[in-house]
């Protein structure tokens, strides 16, 4: 059975995505006098102000992932795959370059014109605004292959290209001339800077050598080593001291003092991953970075030795989450712990509330001093696998623990400090190969329940962090690896599930096993909703098992995916269980109906589910993907029809939120426009349809006399005496004004002829042969309230028109009336007519009878529609009264 996309939930936006592996552009906007980065992130461009980064736009979303940016003083250039798109206003795209026949790797505005090099060794000179190609170059990538593209200051219509050959050519692009060629230095070039000083050039080498050169005279004239590998990055300071920022893959930033020649300090581990761009403000001792770490960075240079220190950063994580869960009542929180090793909070109100609490990290109090010779990764603990929080006495002590990967301890965190905590929670006495696999907080905040790999379930107290016993009479509650704890809202139970095929429920003060409940296959993870009592056990068959916390029996089982299942959510008040599967489907399970209603597909397989308290938005987070997606509820903005879903229902594709494709306008072919569905202007005969006019066209033909008698002015206009440009003086020895000379206006008006019928008589009488009316019928929609009373007037013989025309204007309403089209319309046309015509069309015998046939047609369509409206009314006041 063909299937649909979601009928429960719609795309909203992603968190935690700031930027890539593209380097950014900085750009300055003179009006509000404040500097701009621009970031790639995937297929859309994040504007951020650089004096607080704050996002300022998104962008559309374009075709393919974005390889490489540049921007002009108006526009922002974008390179999808073969295609270069412009931005303006930092969102809209505005122009397509397209002429590629590979993927675009550079790009460099230049005035009013756009270079793009493509990984072919096509060099395209665009026109920006009229999107002409200005000029081509090629180039052998066997022999210079282009990396790295640069236009010097002052140079007119002058660019310099770098290859991985280390050579580098200086082109005129107005004439097309190799102007010049630099051997270079036996290493490939992989950026170049324009510096402070004209004519000098900072290039990159693949090698990790920095060369200052001046292309006038073709002589280096300084030259730098990094340790850290080929140069990603270079930046030069332009606000006083003469300094060179180069960045490394490693993530590292190094400082080279001009004039002394040296090294003068060095920011480590400023970006997990290689740096991408390094720019410095102009005349300010800022430097902003980004990366591929999914980080935009603040730098100021307010140090003694020359050093910087981080001013401002808004970064996500670097690796994929791994487990997230939303923290607090109020849903505007989730809690997110990456593959990186951090935890993070992400606010759904505004990213000015994000927190990152850090990377987990040994005892340093006691370790780091008998350890100083361990490395910087050294003293980091591994990425978190499971975590657990509660808000009960978070503001008392830590409200949040956590398993990592292969650690026997656990480790506390503090939300509100945004640090890790006090505590390590590890079991006394047991094997030193033990790794925590599961944990769970009890609602009131006091106690951590953390299970094991050996089969241990420890219970520890967080607020002294002192271990207070464990499950089962030989300090083992299972035989296998403890997969899931969970403990109910009255810290009455406690459940736990194992390798072993083992459900068991234990007293949580006694620990003492009260049921066990043995699985048909190996439970892999579990979700207790502590309201309702409901338990969500997923086993490795891809099957669901649902059960009640106080019958200790199973009351649901669910299968449908064709994966192991990743992650369980209820919704706030236990109706539906929301799971992910490796299948890459998203199912909605009803549980009082047992049955599936709703179901989609997402792009990339979801490793992490999360139903906020409110109910609101449901958070995902999904393989090789750095950010938190938000799903909206629709059933919160109105009605949704939840149906069971059949057996063979198969579900569509839901694109990611913010990840949504631009739809590609095309051309309609006449044979598509002349089979394509027109919906009809009526559906049925039984109905009628109105007009979709506004109120004010129609309804205020009835009050015409009322509205002119409030506009009425209260006295006539007076026109002032105009004066002559040169006023009359009259002649004699003293110079004296002439009196105006009174003009006599006859009161007798001339009679002209006769005016010609207007355009709607002349239709209205044309079409009572044809017997179609719907062009005056348009004509008269065009028209407003005074105007329309002034047609009708002129119907008469009276105003120039005769008693044909009258009966055309019935004839036509008539028409209306039959249709059933424009309902308002036809009785207010009728209304007014009446109100202008009734004493003159009472004389007409003809006249008379057609109105009595449009009185019957009237009161016959209006019996038909009263019925239908009292029976609605009618259900309606019985559902509103009646006690459901």
């Amino acid at each position: 059975m063909a299937g649909s996309g979601s009928t429960l939930f719609s795309g909203f936006r992603v968190l935690g995505l700031y930027s890539d592996h593209v380097p950014h552009v900085l750009r300055y906007h003179q009006k509000h006098r404040e500097f701009y980065v621009v970031t790639s992130v995937g297929k859309c461009l994040h504007t951020y102000n650089v004096a607080h980064l704050g996002i300022v736009s998104v962008s559309n979303s374009l075709q393919d992932d974005i390889t490489c940016v540049a921007a002009d003083r108006m526009l922002v250039f974008a390179a999808s795959g073969r295609l270069v798109c412009a931005l303006a206003r930092n969102k809209e795209v505005v122009m397509r370059y397209s002429a590629h026949k590979q993927e675009v790797r550079l790009l460099l505005a230049l005035g009013d014109h756009l270079i793009s090099a493509d990984a072919g060794g096509h060099v395209i000179v665009w026109d920006v605004h009229s999107g002409d190609i200005y000029l081509q170059l090629r180039f052998d990538p066997s022999t210079f292959n282009v990396t790295a593209m640069m236009h010097p200051s002052t140079y007119m219509n002058k660019v310099l290209l770098g290859s991985s050959q280390g050579a580098l050519q200086l082109w005129n692009v107005k004439s097309s001339k190799l102007l010049y060629t630099f051997p270079g230095w036996s290493a490939g070039v992989t950026v170049l800077q324009q510096s402070p000083a004209v004519d000098v050039v900072g290039v990159g080498t693949a090698t990790g050598r920095i060369v200052l050169h001046n292309i006038r005279t073709d002589q280096t004239l300084m030259t730098f080593t990094q340790d850290w590998g080929p140069i990603t990055s270079l930046a030069f300071r332009t606000d006083g001291p003469p300094m060179v920022t180069s960045g490394s893959p490693q993530g590292h930033l190094a400082f080279w003092d001009l004039e002394r020649r040296q090294l003068v300090a060095q920011q480590r581990h400023a970006h997990n991953t290689a740096v991408a761009g390094a720019t410095f403000l102009h005349g300010e001792p800022l430097l902003v970075t980004n990366g591929a770490d999914n980080a935009v960075k603040v730098w100021i240079f307010d140090q003694d030795r020359g050093g910087a220190r981080l001013l401002r950063s808004r970064q996500g994580h670097s690796a994929p989450p791994a487990a997230i869960c939303h923290h607090g009542n109020d849903g505007k929180n989730i809690l997110s712990a990456g593959q990186d090793g951090t935890l993070q909070s992400f606010s759904t109100v505004h990213e000015r509330f994000h927190k990152n609490l850090g990377h987990g990290s040994i005892n340093k109090k006691k370790e780091q001093r008998k350890k100083k010779d361990m490395s910087h990764e050294q003293l980091r603990l591994p990425a978190i696998t499971a975590f657990s929080s509660a808000t009960a006495r978070q503001a008392d002590w830590d409200g949040i623990v956590a398993c990592h990967r292969g650690c026997q301890a656990t480790t506390t965190w503090n939300y509100q400090r945004c640090t890790m905590g006090a505590h390590h929670l590890q079991p006394p006495g047991g094997p030193s190969d033990t790794i925590a696999t599961a944990v769970d907080i009890t609602s009131c905040g006091n106690f951590a329940v953390v299970g094991s790999s050996c089969g241990r379930v420890d219970v520890y107290n967080l607020q002294s962090g002192l271990h207070r016993g464990c499950y089962g009479d030989d300090q083992k509650a299972h035989s296998g690896v403890v997969r899931g704890v969970a403990v109910d809202g009255l810290n009455q139970l406690t459940v736990t599930i194992a390798s072993d095929y083992l459900l068991k429920f234990w007293h949580f003060k006694k620990r003492k096993q009260e049921k066990e409940i043995k699985l048909n296959a190996a439970p892999a993870s579990m979700t207790l909703h502590r309201d309702s009592g409901m338990l969500a056990v997923a086993l490795d068959d891809f099957t669901v098992l649902v059960v009640d916390m106080e019958t200790k029996r199973v009351v649901r089982k669910f299968w449908g995916h064709h994966g192991n299942t990743t992650d369980m959510t209820f919704s706030p008040d236990g109706r539906w269980l929301v799971t992910a599967g490796m299948d890459c489907t998203i199912r909605t399970w009803d549980l009082p109906s047992g049955s599936l209603v709703d179901c989609f597909l997402v792009p990339m397989a979801p490793v992490a589910v999360s139903m906020s308290p409110t109910g609101d938005f449901l958070a995902t987070a999904h393989v090789d993907s750095l950010g938190v997606y938000l799903w909206t509820n629709k059933s919160l903005c109105g009605p949704v029809g939840l149906r069971p879903l059949p057996a063979d229902h198969q579900p569509e594709e839901e694109a990611l939120p913010g990840t949504a494709e631009l739809e590609v306008k095309q051309e309609v072919t006449p044979e598509e426009a002349e089979h394509a569905f027109q919906s009809p202007e009526q559906l049925g005969a039984e109905l009628v349809t109105l007009s979709r006019l506004p109120e004010s066209r129609w309804k205020s033909l009835l009050h015409l006399d009322a509205i002119k008698r409030r506009n009425k002015p209260a006295s006539a206009p007076v026109a002032g005496t105009s004066a002559p440009f040169f006023l009359p003086t009259v002649p004699g020895l003293t110079p004296r004004f002439a009196p105006p000379i009174q003009q006599v206006q006859s009161k007798v008006l001339s009679c002209g002829p006769l005016s010609p019928r207007s355009q709607f008589s002349s239709a209205l009488e044309a079409c009572l042969q044809a017997g179609s009316f719907d062009v005056p019928i348009k004509l008269l929609k065009d028209l407003g309230p005074s105007a329309l009373s002034l047609e009708l007037t002129g119907l008469s013989p009276e105003g120039g028109g005769d008693s044909s025309l009258l009966l055309a204007f019935m004839a036509m309403i008539d028409s209306m009336l039959a249709s059933g089209r424009d309902f308002d319309l036809a009785h207010a046309y009728l209304c007014l007519f009446l109100k202008l015509h009734l004493r003159s069309l009472s004389r007409d015998a003809g006249a008379v009878e057609a109105l009595l046939r449009l009185s019957r047609q009237l009161e016959a369509g209006w019996a038909e529609l009263r019925s239908s409206l009292n029976q609605s009314l009618c259900l309606l006041t019985y559902a509103k009264s009646a006690l459901l």
